[in-house]
């Protein structure tokens, strides 16, 4: 898990027992630390209790904040007690990152005016201000939580991973490497439309890749390298030599892209040039990308590496793109997610093994080979997928299970059995939004965070297929 930097904000108002402050320092403090984060916050004699009350106070913590500006990836604002609301959107109107509001519960028992906090109702005094003001902010259950338990524990994790993919997908690089491919009027995606949203994609003709490629010598730097790592990645020992070489150089292009044009993530167009000039599928070199954390994704779908890399964001850990490809029997809410060969280790249940792709193979033996083939293993998972249309980027989010469900061996490439409920009802919700046959798929339910980093921060349109 990375490790994030946290600006700590505290509320005051000065008929409140302020002197709760001075405790809610120290818990929220530890929390922070106790959770594997770092944090900064002021002094506790810049205001009083190093909180803020009066507007003044608000400019003070405001400059403080400016100045640390890069050393924080979003700020806590802590309500100890009901707190000064114009304080409040003078200090953070102009944080620019994620901002969790956290408000202190009251205890029965401690109700008197020295313990009473109040800051149940408080909360919404700011949280009223900073939408009249369209301060952006997130707000998660429960509505008022102790630093110091377990259900603020989850509230610091999801806003961390809030941070993650707000500040990683808020401006990014992608490389679309190939042009969409004539028959695949499905992955059409629209350039200016993602530069609005901070998106910068950079195309690559592939014939310049294929000639990079067909220019390399076996000895050239970083072939071998290359090849030794993609050996040790996962199972190589049955492709020819020559092949495998080419896979190697293939690599070694793509990490070129991706160091000179400081690339997120990337598009590859896998078919059937490739398979044509270079005698090779390049599926097992996506799959390590996105376990080195570089969305990559086939068939040129752009969209779905946008999703994969917010997905990867949020859970730190890889993402793939799979077709919703089979039925798995009678079970309606079952579905068997399928692709050749690009699904990274990390979501597999064991090494895969590298293989001739059975479709090239059958009509042009020996010019498929670079699927890594296995099963999915079983976990918790999250989907999601989107599209550009009308100037809008369109995003859907939902959750489901990968099973254990068998599959026999005769099935060709990478699947797994996913269990979504509902699942027909949602098909047709997705088919009616015109999204594609892709859908991206990771470890975890991530629901929350995806919707909340991608509505209230990052301007996209939700369309709720649940």
């Amino acid at each position: 898990m990375k490790k994030m930097t946290f600006a700590l904000c505290f509320g005051n108002r000065g008929f409140m027992p302020g002197e709760l402050i001075l405790s809610a320092r120290g818990e929220m403090a530890k929390a922070v630390t106790d959770a594997g984060h770092d944090y900064i916050m002021m002094d506790e004699d810049a205001t009083r209790f190093g909180a803020v009350e009066t507007r003044d106070e608000g400019l003070q913590y405001a400059r403080w904040l400016k100045a640390h500006e890069g050393q924080y990836d979003g700020v806590i604002f802590s309500m100890p007690i009901f707190v000064d609301e114009n304080g409040a959107i003078n200090a953070l109107q102009d944080a620019g990152v994620p901002i969790l509001m956290q408000a202190y519960p009251d205890e029965i028992g401690r109700m008197n005016f020295k313990y009473r906090r109040d800051a149940y109702c408080g909360k919404f005094s700011v949280t009223d201000v900073f939408c009249q003001c369209k301060v952006p902010f997130t707000v998660l259950k429960p509505h008022v939580v102790h630093p110091l338990t377990p259900a603020f524990r989850q509230n610091l994790d999801d806003f961390a991973a809030i941070c993650r993919v707000v500040n990683g997908m808020k401006r990014f690089n992608l490389g679309c490497i190939g042009a969409r491919t004539t028959a695949f009027k499905t992955v059409r995606f629209d350039e200016i439309t993602l530069q609005k949203y901070g998106i910068n994609v950079e195309s690559f003709d592939l014939s310049e890749l294929i000639m990079k490629v067909k220019g390399m010598a076996d000895d050239a730097p970083g072939v071998q390298e290359k090849l030794e790592k993609l050996r040790d990645y996962t199972d190589f020992s049955g492709v020819p030599e020559e092949n495998a070489h080419t896979i190697a150089k293939i690599g070694v292009v793509i990490d070129e892209y991706i160091r000179d044009y400081h690339l997120d993530a990337i598009a590859l167009r896998c078919w059937n040039e490739m398979e044509t000039y270079l005698r090779v599928c390049p599926c097992v070199l996506l799959g390590e990308l996105n376990d080195r954390g570089i969305a990559a994704s086939c068939e040129i779908d752009v969209c779905s590496a946008v999703t994969m890399r917010a997905m990867q964001l949020a859970s730190m850990q890889p993402a793939t793109v799979l077709d919703w490809n089979n039925n798995y029997g009678e079970d309606e809410d079952k579905v068997v997610l399928f692709h050749c060969g690009p699904v990274a280790q990390g979501l597999m249940k064991e090494k895969g093994t590298v293989t001739e792709h059975k479709m090239f193979a059958k009509n042009d033996p020996g010019s498929g080979w670079g699927t890594n083939e296995g099963r999915m293993a079983a976990f918790p998972m999250t989907y999601s997928n989107c599209k550009t249309e009308d100037g809008k980027l369109t995003v859907y989010v939902s959750q489901g299970e990968m099973t254990d469900d068998p599959i026999e061996d005769g099935y060709f490439g990478c699947a797994g059995v996913a269990k979504i409920d509902g699942l027909q009802d949602k098909l047709i919700r997705l088919a009616r939004g015109g999204f594609k046959h892709h859908t991206s798929v990771a470890k975890g339910h991530m629901k929350v965070v995806l919707t909340e980093a991608f509505t209230t921060y990052l301007g996209y349109d939700l369309v709720d297929i649940d």
